[in-house]
């Protein structure tokens, strides 16, 4: 009889305990629920304020370098519209240049002309004249090149220094996108 009892009252005992059992495990189970979701929760954030992190220095890296491509187009521009007036002043002088070598050789032969009804004394001063004629000419035409290569080095040099300004504020206003 008592192990009848013990039969009975066991089967209930041991259903109590395992029902108590699943009661536990069940509260356990929804708290990892709960902190995983918790977890991935505070992930996506984290991943959404990287992600507009990133985003802001992609747009500050745009507008740095749509500055930069503006400054240099600005600098360009002003080379290229300055080509002309440096072409002008250089034909100028060769133009001179070749004013004066006409007139040089047109007085060559008015010294000769003149070292011929001359003595022989004249003969060696047309010499001479037509010389630094020849001289002065050649002097003229250097001057025009070397005025003309002096020019452009000008514009290069304005250029040049445009477009390291132009650098130097691109490479002072921030980091690249690519720096983490």
């Amino acid at each position: 009889m008592i192990l009848d009892k013990l039969k009975a009252y066991g089967f209930q005992a041991a259903a109590l305990v395992l029902g108590a059992l699943l009661l536990v495990q069940t509260g356990r189970l929804h708290t990892e629920q709960l902190a995983h979701e918790k977890l991935r929760t505070t992930t996506a954030q984290a991943a959404t304020q990287r992600t507009a992190a990133a985003l802001n220095i992609e747009r500050r890296a745009g507008a740095l370098e749509f500055t930069h491509a503006q400054q240099t187009q600005e600098n360009s521009d002003g080379f290229t519209t300055s080509q002309p007036v440096r072409d002008a002043l250089h034909r100028v002088d060769l133009d001179r240049a070749q004013r004066l070598r006409g007139g040089a050789e047109s007085r060559a032969a008015t010294y000769r002309a003149m070292a011929q009804a001359c003595t022989a004394a004249g003969s060696g001063a047309a010499d001479r004249l037509a010389a630094l004629d020849g001289q002065l000419v050649e002097g003229v035409a250097v001057v025009g090149a070397l005025r003309g290569d002096l020019v452009r080095r000008d514009a290069e040099v304005v250029l040049l220094r445009g477009q390291v300004d132009a650098d130097r504020a691109l490479m002072a206003t921030g980091p690249s996108p690519t720096t983490n």
